[in-house]
């Protein structure tokens, strides 16, 4: 007879599994075994709670995605000015559970499983569109609409592109590094305006 009141618990141990195990192989060519042995649950029992690995990756990429956007929501909340909050956006995106090895190399194992599975690309869009949105709006507070829609993409672009960087794990770069560079597009881009 399962105990009671155990399915949450045992459901957050399997999806934080799966991202360590995938973050450890690098890619999404992992078995419901494994996550359940990382677990510490029968493969039976991570089965019962997903029904199939598919199912308790795409969970994962939600429930991750649901991480990055309460802390970020935190962050926006804490910061006083639109600066302050673009700051926060970056920052957030460069924390260390976001940034640990493991979790870099999930991520672009999320991201190419999106060219296969139209559940996963959905989650990676709604993540882009909310790093977008968060952006454009503080910078409309600080320049013309259609100069916050450029600099934005380009915030973007950098975010994503050092992630990609940093998995290559040949040249490194820290977070304090990433935040300092993408802080510095934002800050050069925006003198630039009052020029």
């Amino acid at each position: 007879m399962p105990k009671v009141g155990m399915e949450p618990v045992r459901r957050k141990a399997l999806v934080d599994a799966a991202m360590r195990v995938i973050g450890d192989h690098g890619s999404l060519t992992v078995t419901m075994s494994e996550i359940a042995k990382q677990a510490g649950v029968s493969p039976a029992l991570a089965h019962h709670y997903f029904g199939s690995k598919e199912q308790l990756l795409i969970e994962t990429v939600r429930v991750h995605l649901q991480r990055l956007r309460d802390s970020v929501v935190t962050a926006l909340r804490e910061a006083k000015s639109p600066r302050d909050k673009l700051s926060a956006v970056i920052r957030v995106s460069f924390q260390a559970d976001q940034f640990a090895p493991e979790t870099i190399a999930a991520w672009l194992a999320f991201y190419a499983e999106a060219q296969r599975s139209e559940e996963t690309r959905r989650f990676l869009v709604i993540y882009a569109r909310r790093l977008h949105s968060n952006l454009v709006a503080n910078l409309k507070a600080l320049c013309l609409a259609g100069d916050a829609a450029r600099i934005a993409e380009g915030a973007a672009a950098m975010i994503d592109g050092l992630y990609i960087r940093q998995s290559l794990r040949s040249a490194p770069i820290s977070t304090e590094a990433s935040i300092a560079l993408t802080e510095d597009y934002l800050t050069t881009n925006l003198n630039a305006l009052k020029g």
